[in-house]
């Protein structure tokens, strides 16, 4: 099935150092930009994290240091980048918990504040597990019949997970060819931050996800223990929860002043 688009959503793979969003990198992407006409773009690179890829990383992914030792940077390669995306939702296989906060990570360190309010994420593994309960090889086998043979290559686990979220809307009648609708259907717990460490309550407020506040209004704690606020920004927390945490914390001090 055909999506049905209002505006172009990129379907995209990181591969990574590891899996901590504030220390770890990426190694290699791949995007497949679907524009509404249904035409489809193609576009995959390595990255030099800057880091030594540990051998643990390797052994999912293949990518030596060798391998991404004359690539450029993310930040030689962040502002292109930003253009390709510009304007587009996304879609990702396990995207909203890590691909997308990572991604996001790596644009602030090379300096660009991206701003993703307004874009929708559409996470097929949050489809798959709602009604399936499986793995991106054992989707792909189930819904689309295939063998997913080069598991773990970026290019091949996302044109995988495009062919997947198109067989899902084939498969579910009750699932709407509506970017909007997927969005929302395949999102879990709704954040502040992209790595779910400040959440919403159901007034809306944000309450932290962790820790042992975990449930408590973010603006009460600071206002009560300031020094929680300083050992977050101190912490190996993602760049973009500080930056969520600051304007919360700024929120609160211009509404003391009132």
């Amino acid at each position: 099935m055909k999506l049905n688009l209002k505006r172009p959503i990129v379907f995209f793979d990181l591969e990574t150092t590891g899996v901590d969003t504030a220390k770890d990198r990426i190694v290699e992407i791949s995007m497949v930009k679907v524009m509404p006409d249904g035409e489809e773009i193609v576009k995959t690179r390595k990255i030099n994290p800057g880091i030594h890829i540990p051998e643990e990383a390797t052994a999912i992914h293949g990518i030596t240091d060798e391998d991404v030792k004359d690539c450029p940077t993310f930040a030689q390669i962040a502002r292109s980048l930003e253009q390709f995306i510009a304007g587009c939702d996304f879609g990702g296989f396990n995207s909203n918990r890590f691909d997308l906060p990572m991604l996001v990570e790596e644009f602030m360190r090379a300096g660009i504040g991206v701003d993703f309010k307004r874009r929708r994420f559409v996470d097929v593994q949050n489809i798959f597990h709602k009604m399936e309960q499986r793995t991106l090889v054992a989707a792909y086998k189930f819904y689309c019949d295939k063998d997913l043979t080069n598991a773990h290559s970026a290019e091949a686990d996302t044109l995988a997970t495009y062919e997947v979220l198109k067989a899902q809307l084939d498969r579910y009648d009750n699932l709407e060819n509506d970017i909007d609708f997927l969005a929302e259907f395949s999102t879990r717990n709704e954040s502040a931050d992209y790595a779910g460490r400040i959440l919403y309550n159901e007034k809306g407020e944000e309450v932290f996800g962790f820790g042992k506040y975990k449930g408590r209004c973010v603006a009460e704690i600071f206002e009560s223990e300031p020094s929680y606020y300083n050992w977050m920004m101190n912490g190996d927390f993602p760049l973009y929860t500080k930056k969520v945490i600051t304007e919360i914390r700024l929120r609160g001090s211009k509404e003391k002043k009132r």
